[in-house]
């Protein structure tokens, strides 16, 4: 089986929101490879007892950067983003290029509960041979681009 990677991110105050579902969602994560964002993988690693997360940095340090890159290489599969629609945030730039990288590289991306449990429970989530269509900008750069 194809092993899915997942990045999970979360604003401060929907950390414990995400830390739960994940919690509830245990048996599926189980399979699937995931990466995080500073501090948000540190709660997730010592909830779920789980040292296997790949931490990256704290979101306004570079945590949302890394993870755009991730994408950009074909690494990450589905990005669940817990934000908070009512707290500004002094990172938005980073938050707004993350969400960008993620529809350019026509990733699914999930920002709330609901969506993020339509995704987690699709059925492509185990599908071996379904893979989004990663998008071809050879005309856009004049040259190829990995895949």
């Amino acid at each position: 089986m194809a092993v899915k990677s997942v990045a999970l991110v979360a604003h401060d105050n929907k950390k414990k929101e995400l830390v739960d579902w994940v919690a509830e969602n245990r048996t599926r994560f189980t399979a699937l490879t995931l990466y995080a964002t500073g501090t948000t993988g540190r709660l997730l690693g010592e909830h779920l007892k789980r040292d296997d997360i790949r931490c990256l940095l704290s979101g306004p340090l570079g945590g949302d950067q890394q993870i755009g890159a991730k994408i950009a290489e074909g690494e990450i599969d589905l990005l669940v983003f817990f934000w908070d629609p009512l707290e500004p945030q002094p990172h938005d730039p980073d938050i707004k290029a993350l969400l960008r990288i993620a529809a350019l590289w026509n990733i699914p991306v999930a920002c709330n509960r609901a969506t993020a449990e339509f995704i987690l429970t699709s059925a492509y989530m185990t599908d071996d041979h379904h893979q989004p269509k990663r998008p071809d900008f050879n005309d856009y750069t004049g040259r190829d681009v990995p895949s």
